[in-house]
């Protein structure tokens, strides 16, 4: 009779399906070449329940040094240097985002992704740690606008290109000086561009971002705290937009209009469930031409990315043809 298999090196071991299939993080992580690529990580590895090795991720230097090893391991990025008060994304997650969107491209070219520079993303929200731009530049070779309203977060994102020779001439970070716009301000009327991504500001308020993070560490190490530190840190206009994720998102919708004709595909998190029906009113009313619902899931956690366009058929054949269809596809 053969024996049973361990249970916790099944669930070691297990795929996370959830994420895409090109997600490099789909497996589960190579510790031992990690802590090879980041040596700090070594002393924030822990047993969990199962009896199997984990990372402490209820620690925001833990995450920092596992993120860090992450991007050197698996995208070649050595120096991904911020500071600790910005927000350190969770690069699994943030890398979906990227391949989804890669498929939605696909699917508006015939199957086959567009690949290269002469497709323009446009990442509302850089932040400091340039994370988005750093994925589709290194999965896709894209170029990246990264729009923020804080300088010294753009700062730090262009040091983070001049300090990566696979960056610099692919990434062009661009002030957002009126924080009430979301495109007026960064997109000319003479720029075009292929896919903009938004992950918005999902929180209404700082207490209700503590609120949050008071949770998260209660569910990641079963400990109640007074005060979190929040374990992916963050400076407020990272985490809390006034009216939260949801007037954001309105503002956003209602000015995309002014660049519909500028812009192929706009997306967008959309990580309150509750509040979809009342984007899709809000799309149906300024006359968008195509609505994609896309689902996204990282671990436990189930969100999901909402993308439109105003362009006709014609204007999309147009499109292709003209920017497109003489790219390296796949």
């Amino acid at each position: 009779m053969n024996p049973q298999p361990n249970k916790s090196q099944n669930k070691t071991h297990k795929k996370k399906e959830r994420l895409h299939p090109r997600n490099k993080n789909r497996v589960p992580y190579d510790l031992d070449a990690l802590t090879l690529a980041k040596p700090e990580l070594k002393h924030y590895i822990i047993t969990n329940k199962l009896g199997g090795q984990s990372i402490a991720f209820s620690n925001p230097i833990a995450v920092r040094f596992l993120n860090e090893a992450i991007l050197s391991h698996y995208y070649g990025i050595k120096s991904w240097d911020f500071p600790t008060e910005n927000l350190c994304p969770p690069i699994p997650g943030r890398a979906d985002y990227i391949h989804r969107i890669a498929d939605l491209l696909g699917q508006s070219n015939f199957g086959k992704i567009p690949l290269g520079d002469k497709l323009t993303c446009l990442d509302i929200g850089v932040g400091a740690s340039c994370i988005y731009p750093i994925i589709g530049v290194t999965e896709y070779g894209w170029q990246f606008i990264g729009s923020d309203i804080d300088q010294k977060s753009l700062n730090s994102a262009q040091q983070i290109v001049k300090s990566n020779p696979q960056l610099p001439g692919k990434i062009e970070c661009r002030l957002q000086k009126n924080p009430t716009h979301i495109f007026q301000g960064i997109i000319t009327k003479e720029d075009k561009v292929d896919v903009v991504l938004c992950n918005p500001p999902f929180h209404a308020s700082l207490e209700e971002a503590q609120k949050g993070s008071r949770r998260k560490v209660k569910n990641l190490s079963g400990k109640r705290v007074e005060k979190a530190e929040l374990n992916f840190s963050g400076i407020s206009n990272e985490l809390v937009y006034q009216g939260g994720e949801y007037i954001f998102i309105k503002n956003m919708v209602e000015e995309s209009k002014l660049f519909a004709k500028n812009i192929y595909w706009f997306s967008t998190l959309v990580s309150q469930k509750s509040k979809l029906k009342s984007v899709y009113k809000l799309l149906d009313k300024i006359g968008i031409a195509q609505l994609k619902h896309i689902p996204l899931g990282t671990g436990n956690k189930a969100s999901r990315i909402v993308a439109w366009s105003f362009l006709s058929r014609e204007e999309q054949q147009q499109w292709r043809e003209s920017r497109w269809q003489n790219n390296l596809t796949k």
